[in-house]
Order: C-alpha cells, then structure tokens, then sequence
C-alpha cells in the first residue's frame, strides 16, 4: 500500500499518502500513543512514525491489509495473552485494516514501554 517511494520527513507527510479510511486510522493511532506517552518525541525512523523518550518507544505503519505495530520483543512478550489473537513476530504485531483496531491495547502497550524505558535510563 505505500503510495509513494521517497521517503516522508514528518508524521504528518506519511499520514497524508494513504487513503482517507486508512489515514483516520493512522491519525486515531497516532492520538493514541501521544496520549499515551506525552513525553515522547515523535519522529520517522526506518521510514515510519516513531516515538522515541530515553529511546525508540514504539512505530506504526500502513502496510496493503494490516497496520503494522513495532512495540519491541519486550512489548509483544509483555501482551503475549492479548495479541495471541493476531498475526505477529518477536516485536511486531499485525492489526488488520478491516477489522476494530484495538486503540485500548495499543495504549497500554504505550503505557507499558514508556515505563521500561524510563527504568532503563535510570540504570
């Protein structure tokens, strides 16, 4: 699904590529995470949206049928119950365009990065 080749320099330039139907989920999880880690710096990183405190929090992006989610192995090892019912490997998780994405999970996956992170940096 990605619409154009050269790569977006804001959050706001990848969202614009897509869809409208798949730019209003982009938007709603973008909220999210800045919702759910305020702190956080939003950049693109690997040629997605990334939010980065101490470190790289968490990235998302559109991909043909699913939006990808990258919350690290320590963020998908830590919700292993509640994303078993998703298509997924060590620090991604695939969440399919066509169905309820799940914005609540997606925050407390925030949630939970943003607190290992800030234990890390004070190590």
């Amino acid at each position: 699904m990605k619409p154009n080749t050269s790569q977006a320099q804001t959050v706001d330039e990848y969202i614009s590529r897509y869809p409208e139907k798949v730019q209003l989920i982009l938007q709603k999880v973008r909220d999210t995470v800045k919702k759910a880690a305020p702190a956080a710096t939003e950049i693109i990183s690997y040629q997605l949206p990334a939010y980065k405190l101490h470190s790289n929090l968490v990235y998302f992006g559109a991909w043909k049928n699913h939006l990808g989610f990258y919350p690290t192995a320590s963020g998908i090892r830590s919700f292993k119950k509640e994303l078993s019912v998703y298509e997924g490997a060590k620090g991604s998780v695939k969440f399919p365009l066509d169905k309820p994405m799940p914005y609540g999970l997606i925050s407390k996956i925030v949630k939970f990065r943003v607190k290992e992170d800030v234990a890390k940096s004070k190590k």
